[in-house]
């Protein structure tokens, strides 16, 4: 699902955003919610960024006030008969043109999705944050997980924020054992794309 949000946002920049766990539900400008492995998922866009509410646990990136985290690399926690793990990385374009290309394709690779959310922000077609769900899965042997490592490194920048799809981000997989979402933040003003890829997994099945 794509909208128009009628509100300004409230993070101009990627260094702005920050992490917390547990907070309540915030006031969203757009919510959908999807039924995956048991739970319903909401995906919840702000007029900060994001937050994402699975069953137990509960997600946000954004603006926050106070003394809120700031984004981190990596973060693992264990919630209620889950196990959560998130990551992040921030693509800074030099180009424009590239810039715009990779949001556009991440705009068009949800846009016919119906666990994906993508929200447009007044004031430029490429303010733009979007997330979706995906399949998570058991990773694969030590071997396949360094393999796969490598083929996603090899990308560039604008690479690494257009590929939306689940198809070549993929872990190597056995089975599906949980949930995963990713999101993606663009900044027009400096050409950065903040992207992030969380999971639940059950912990008896990893």
């Amino acid at each position: 699902m794509r909208t128009t949000l009628d509100t300004p946002y409230a993070d101009a920049r990627a260094d702005a955003l920050s992490f917390a766990l547990g907070l309540p539900p915030l006031d969203a400008l757009a919510v959908l919610p999807v039924e995956r492995a048991g739970l319903t998922v909401e995906l919840r866009l702000l007029g900060a960024s994001h937050q994402v509410i699975a069953g137990p646990l509960s997600e946000t990136v954004a603006c926050l006030p106070g003394a809120a985290e700031p984004l981190p690399g990596r973060a693992s926690t264990d919630v209620p008969g889950w196990t959560y793990e998130f990551a992040a990385t921030t693509a800074a374009l030099s180009d424009g043109t590239a810039f715009c290309r990779a949001v556009e394709a991440v705009c068009a690779r949800l846009a016919d999705r119906g666990d994906a959310l993508t929200g447009d922000f007044p004031g430029s077609r490429h303010a733009v944050t979007a997330l979706a769900l995906e399949r998570t899965v058991r990773a694969g042997s030590a071997l396949e997980q360094s393999a796969f490592r490598r083929g996603a490194m090899k990308r560039g920048p604008a690479e690494r924020a257009a590929a939306a799809d689940n198809s070549d981000l993929e872990t190597p997989a056995l089975e599906e054992t949980g949930i995963g979402w990713r999101t993606w933040h663009a900044y027009p003003q400096t050409r950065e794309i903040v992207m992030t890829r969380s999971r639940l997994v059950r912990p008896s099945e990893q």
